[in-house]
């Protein structure tokens, strides 16, 4: 059994107690106690332990706050509290850097980037590519660091391969700004551009409460809609040379499970490296230069 450490917590960023839930299921007990009601809502809808992951375990937890700490690991049967990261280096096969605050990122992830434990990092991995490479760079070995959005690996997002060839524009929106929730709706939206080609421009023609962000590549090009405090539905509008149409996203625990179990089978026991590093790192240049001010 696979021991994963567990590190968080950010404002208004429920991954820790959710991520430790997919591996080792929660404590019902606790639910009530949860500050992310939509968590327990969700995997009330699972079947425990039949739907975790099954060959790898959250055996530690570290937060910023001790009290956090105890509260996640009472919630998902977590048996160890670390009171330190380098106390976790010693304790786990690989962590989930589990907070969405890209600035903090490199200070977290630096102790076990140099000990060459294999690592997730939450989206969005930075804010600019010279952050990301400065990550990338204390690597001790290419397949160690992992990062993405989980909406990469909804189901509802994905399109077989022939039909994405024939996609040339996509427009997508969510709730929330640029900055932490346009990584939702880019990195699903590019995978369904294999034939883009090379990035022309960025622009973010928003205003102080909504981001619209306009893309454009060599063969083909799409519009992200950051609608701010209004709600918007997480959906993807495609349009290719012999088809169109709509993907709607639904299913929470899923894609956090696949994301999650592509980390734990292609990264810590596999040891290879499953997403391109020139795309995450094209996804980073187009979130960077997306930000307004």
């Amino acid at each position: 059994m696979l021991r994963l450490g567990i590190i968080g917590i950010s404002e208004g960023n429920g991954h820790p107690y959710s991520w430790s839930a997919i591996f080792n299921g929660y404590n019902q007990e606790y639910a009530q106690d949860c500050p992310f009601p939509v968590i327990p809502d969700y995997l009330s809808k699972q079947q425990f332990p039949e739907d975790q992951i099954q060959h790898a375990r959250i055996t530690c937890v570290w937060t910023q706050d001790i009290e956090q700490s105890r509260a996640i690991a009472q919630f998902s049967y977590i048996d160890y509290v670390c009171e330190s990261l380098e106390e976790m280096t010693d304790k786990v096969d690989a962590v989930l850097l589990a907070r969405d605050d890209a600035e903090t990122h490199f200070e977290y992830a630096l102790p076990f980037l140099k000990a060459g434990i294999p690592i997730f990092i939450d989206k969005p991995f930075a804010y600019t590519t010279q952050e990301a490479q400065s990550m990338l760079e204390n690597c001790q070995h290419e397949w160690q660091l992992f990062t993405c959005s989980a909406l990469r690996f909804a189901k509802e997002f994905q399109l077989a391969a022939e039909l994405k060839v024939q996609i040339q524009y996509v427009e997508a929106s969510i709730g929330k700004r640029w900055n932490k929730y346009g990584i939702h709706i880019l990195e699903p939206s590019v995978q369904l551009l294999p034939h883009r080609g090379k990035l022309l421009s960025v622009s973010n023609t928003g205003d102080e409460f909504s981001d619209d962000v306009i893309v454009k590549w060599e063969n083909a090009s799409a519009r992200f809609r950051c609608t701010g405090d209004h709600p918007s539905p997480l959906e993807i509008n495609y349009e290719g040379s012999k088809q169109s149409g709509k993907l709607s996203f639904g299913d929470t625990y899923n894609c956090f499970k696949a994301s999650l179990l592509c980390f734990v089978d292609n990264v810590v026991i596999g040891r290879s490296l499953p997403i391109a590093r020139t795309e995450t790192l094209e996804i980073i240049t187009i979130l960077e230069k997306g930000l307004k001010g």
